[in-house]
């Protein structure tokens, strides 16, 4: 999958954009499978090369002026701007906290405000959070992803923030669907949703992983 989306990033440079999420660091790549995948289906050299890769990949970007696409979500700051992101170094692993650690981790909540994490990294940010963040940066939309769905998306912040998530069936085991958004040349968009396929038969689930623990949905 990785490797063709960078195909599709080298032969239409100015039409994929690719972010990083918190998948894309060396303790999750353990834990989910995909060092001992590349591994055994490759050699350490090709896995490495992954990782200079991840590390180079933007944490976020704007689509249109208009909307902020990241992997995880807002910050413990009121004031973080466009330009602050922009300024981070991400050639890097994360941080345990920080803006960085933040658009890798965090989570929209439901209530005002902020509250701790139940990840135990970033944290939870509420619908004022937001809106303050859009505003104050001259944005409309946050898109984000990080978090099962079941219909492959959820829009939240009174439609100010989607979590839309790719992967139907996580980890084998979950049974949602997996959804896209398809932007029009105004930033509006519509919501396209798929089915997982069936699982190779000559692969069990998750067999590359490297001690799932409790950590379904990061």
């Amino acid at each position: 999958v990785v490797l063709l989306l960078l195909t599709f990033k080298v032969l239409y440079p100015a039409h994929v954009h690719l972010s990083r999420g918190n998948h894309e660091t060396l303790n999750m790549n353990k834990v989910y499978g995909f060092e001992g995948e590349v591994k055994h289906k490759y050699s350490a050299q090709m896995f490495n090369l992954f990782t200079e890769v991840f590390h180079v990949l933007p944490l976020a970007y704007c689509l249109g002026e208009e909307v902020l696409v990241v992997h995880g979500g807002l910050f413990s700051r009121d004031d973080v701007t466009l330009d602050e992101i922009r300024a981070v170094d991400r050639r890097r692993e994360p941080p345990d906290e920080g803006i960085m650690s933040e658009l890798l981790w965090s989570d929209p909540q439901p209530a005002p405000g902020r509250a701790p994490s139940k990840r135990g990294v970033g944290l939870s940010f509420g619908p004022d959070v937001t809106a303050n963040f859009l505003e104050r940066n001259g944005l409309k939309l946050v898109v984000r992803s990080h978090e099962v769905k079941d219909a492959g998306y959820e829009v939240e912040a009174g439609g100010k923030l989607v979590t839309v998530f790719s992967a139907p069936n996580y980890c084998d085991q979950m049974g949602n669907k997996g959804a896209l958004l398809r932007f029009d040349s105004n930033c509006d968009y519509v919501v396209k949703q798929f089915e997982a396929v069936p699982h190779p038969t000559h692969v069990r689930a998750m067999q590359y992983a490297g001690g799932m623990g409790g950590l379904f949905g990061l």
